[in-house]
């Protein structure tokens, strides 16, 4: 690698890593507006992200960002060996898509996008383009450097394979999971309304070990740690009608004012829900971890 490159690779990095801090302070989410003007160590900034879908800076040699949406023309394909196929932009191989194909050539970290709502996204960095096939028009994205030399699905080991679908949870769906719960909570617990997002999780209702419990809006709630702790062990439990109830023997033991306070007092009290209908818990599987609940 060329001096020129490895300084553009710690480049990459500065930026990286400033992108992720911003939307870690915020609950795992970045806005459009902060994507334009990025706060750098050094005092600068950086546009990390344009409308076309491909940021390729003048003052880089190749492709600084993708960005993706669930909701696009071409929605991001998972492969089994934990690669992500990602469609780049039809028409001329030149302009925009040279870049992104030189990325790969270099073998360059790139930041990928995914937008969850309108001006609003969850930033993955480093990905690296592993793969660019011109006649589908596609780039095939490694989320993690180890994942860079995995085979094709079909010739993975299981171990192999094992080890691509837990990088891609923690990378991708865990993240993005928890981008949209605090976007949709608005950084707040459910519960007792606690606002600081370092203390705050992105529960799932059902949970993620079983196969329902998918990583998804209406399957999430953002509680903190306390009362997810709380929620998991069912000293609490959620009504498929958003009230929260404190276990029987719980609210008859005596203790501190944490005890008092943090859990007792939730007795009865409403669930705070997302304004948007289409983000309120589902009933259903509020139901069935609240017979769980009662079951003891």
């Amino acid at each position: 690698m060329s001096s020129a490159q490895t300084d553009e690779v710690l480049r990459r990095e500065v930026i990286g890593a400033a992108v992720l801090n911003l939307a870690m302070l915020q609950g795992g989410y970045i806005t459009w507006s902060q994507l334009q003007a990025v706060p750098l160590p050094d005092g600068s900034t950086q546009r990390v992200v344009t409308m076309a879908g491909i940021w390729n800076p003048a003052d880089f040699a190749a492709t600084l960002s993708i960005m993706t949406s669930k909701d696009g023309p071409y929605a991001d394909q998972i492969l089994e060996n934990g690669q992500i196929e990602y469609h780049y932009e039809a028409g001329s191989d030149g302009g925009r898509n040279r870049k992104l194909r030189l990325a790969a050539e270099l073998g360059l970290p790139l930041i990928r996008l995914t937008k969850i709502r309108d001006g609003y996204y969850i930033p993955t960095y480093p990905v690296y383009i592993v793969d660019v096939n011109t006649m589908s028009r596609t780039v095939t994205l490694a989320v993690d450097e180890s994942l860079r030399g995995l085979p094709a699905g079909s010739l993975l080991s299981p171990i192999e394979k094992s080890y691509a679908e837990r990088l891609i949870r923690q990378r991708v769906h865990q993240p993005e999971f928890r981008g949209r719960v605090m976007l949709a909570y608005h950084g707040a617990c459910a519960v007792c309304s606690l606002r600081h997002v370092e203390l705050l999780d992105a529960a799932h209702i059902i949970e993620d070990k079983d196969e329902n419990g998918l990583p998804e809006l209406p399957n999430g709630l953002s509680l903190c740690k306390i009362h997810h702790a709380a929620y998991d062990r069912r000293f609490l439990g959620i009504t498929p009608d958003y009230v929260v109830e404190i276990n029987g023997a719980l609210l008859d033991e005596v203790d501190g004012p944490m005890l008092r306070h943090g859990l007792q007092e939730m007795h009865r009290r409403p669930l705070v829900t997302p304004v948007r209908r289409r983000d309120k818990p589902d009933r259903d599987r509020l139901a069935i971890r609240y017979e769980a609940f009662r079951a003891g």
